[in-house]
């Protein structure tokens, strides 16, 4: 099975919140995951 590379942009606020369960079930499904927050 091939591996989805998939960025996940985080600006804050509940965004903040709720990216790390998106990262979980990303993750979770084989997904590589990498993560770019703002301030």
């Amino acid at each position: 099975m091939n591996k989805f590379r998939v960025g996940l942009g985080v600006t804050g606020g509940i965004a903040a919140y709720k990216a790390v369960e998106v990262m979980r079930l990303l993750q979770k499904a084989g997904c590589e995951v990498s993560v770019a927050m703002t301030r």
